[in-house]
């Protein structure tokens, strides 16, 4: 067996964004599974190889997790250079860690290409930092998977103490806007979503706690990276200047 897997991170969204590690596996990749949230134009640096989409959305049919390893493996076996293309970080929320131990398991070689996750790329993008000296010294990142109760890592959190990033929270945002009210988190904390991160409809909607349930969602299939937090006042200057120096990239 000389195949090879690499589970690589695609970032938020631009290809621009990727790692030159990541973009010599894709050139590189006889085959390319990738994940739904993965942009077209990442996936197309992958000139050569074979490209199958397994990505999951969430209400929708999808590839079950153990196929996706059995892909992985076979096509490994076969001699083939193999790249697993996942949104943001293999490692955030991208179930990477399952199919590494597959891998693993079957004596399959591997790499780990780390990729730039929407968690502090999509604040950023937005002119929102996780972290501001004087404002937030801390963020926590939970899935917005909620199973009536709040995630275990925001349920630690004291009220205002840090900056919080919810990934696939777009569906539970008034749940999660109300658990963290009960749990002494101000009304008029700000909040923000910002959609599409990284790609040409990004955009941001602004507000606080009181209002996140009730945030307009855009038409389409735009993900959603949602944050709370004190920070969230600096995109009004710094989410200006990142919009500035977008449209002065795409001009360039």
């Amino acid at each position: 067996m000389s195949g090879f897997v690499s589970l690589v991170g695609a970032g938020p969204g631009d290809p621009d964004l990727l790692t030159l590690r990541a973009a010599r596996a894709l050139e590189q990749a006889q085959i390319v599974f990738y994940d739904a949230l993965v942009s077209p134009a990442s996936v197309a640096l992958a000139s050569r190889a074979q490209r199958f989409s397994v990505g999951k959305r969430c209400g929708r049919p999808a590839i079950r997790q153990e196929t996706i390893h059995a892909l992985l493996i076979r096509s490994a076996r076969r001699g083939k250079r193999v790249v697993r293309l996942k949104g943001g970080d293999p490692f955030v929320f991208g179930r990477g860690g399952e199919e590494a131990l597959a891998l693993a398991a079957a004596g399959v070689p591997f790499e780990v290409v780390p990729g730039v996750s929407s968690a502090v790329a999509a604040p950023a993008l937005a002119g929102i930092p996780v972290t501001h000296r004087g404002v937030s010294s801390g963020f926590v990142v939970a899935s917005g998977h909620l199973d009536g109760r709040l995630p275990a890592a925001l349920e630690s959190v004291a009220a205002g103490s840090a900056t919080l990033v919810v990934l696939m929270g777009l569906g539970t945002r008034e749940r999660l806007a109300q658990g963290l009210v009960e749990r002494g988190w101000r009304l008029h904390t700000p909040a923000a979503i910002v959609f599409g991160a990284g790609g040409p409809s990004q955009h941001t909607w602004r507000g606080t706690l009181a209002t996140l349930g009730r945030a307009e969602l855009p038409e389409g299939d735009l993900p959603g990276t949602i944050v709370i937090g004190e920070v969230v006042r600096l995109a009004a200057v710094l989410g200006r200047e990142e919009q500035g120096r977008a449209q002065g990239h795409a001009r360039g």
